[in-house]
């Protein structure tokens, strides 16, 4: 079982693990696998804001760190947010993924009071569109965009 809780220095050795894993990264649109320890920690810094984003970590029993998940350009007026998880690779196969997503999806929709959470994958991506299929989600379109990327959103009412 996991839990969320806001990031730490102490996560930054295995955040940096995933982000120069090249299976993790692959289809991710930002420079990860040039990210040093201490652009970890930088972003570690800036995430205790809470603004305009929320990322926490995912962490098992032992307080381990498992992965980030965010609710990210989170709109008060709209009370939308886009989110994002990145796990480390030892928990693929594991369950904690889908646990960590419907973890903050509770927050954003729960303590948040957002309205609608979207998030979008790269079409190649065919793991994280078989993980998200498996979590019950479905795109909203059945092409992808002009920039070969599959839209996803859920609503609350």
């Amino acid at each position: 079982m996991i839990r969320l809780r806001h990031l730490r220095p102490q996560d930054a050795d295995r955040m940096l693990e995933w982000m120069h894993d090249p299976d993790s990264v692959e289809h991710m649109h930002a420079p990860f696998a040039s990210m040093t320890r201490e652009d970890c920690l930088r972003f570690i810094a800036s995430a205790a804001q809470d603004t305009p984003s929320v990322h926490r970590a995912a962490v098992d029993e032992a307080d381990r760190y498992l992965g980030t998940v965010s609710l990210k350009n989170i709109e008060s007026d709209t009370r939308r947010a886009e989110f994002a998880i990145a796990m480390h690779p030892d928990t693929r196969g594991t369950g904690v993924s889908g646990q960590a997503m419907q973890a903050v999806l509770q927050l954003g929709f729960g303590e948040l009071g957002l309205h609608t959470i979207y998030w979008c994958v790269d079409a190649a991506n065919a793991r994280a569109r078989r993980f998200y299929a498996k979590q019950g989600y479905a795109t909203t379109a059945d092409t992808p965009d002009e920039n070969g990327l599959f839209w996803y959103e859920i609503t609350h009412t």
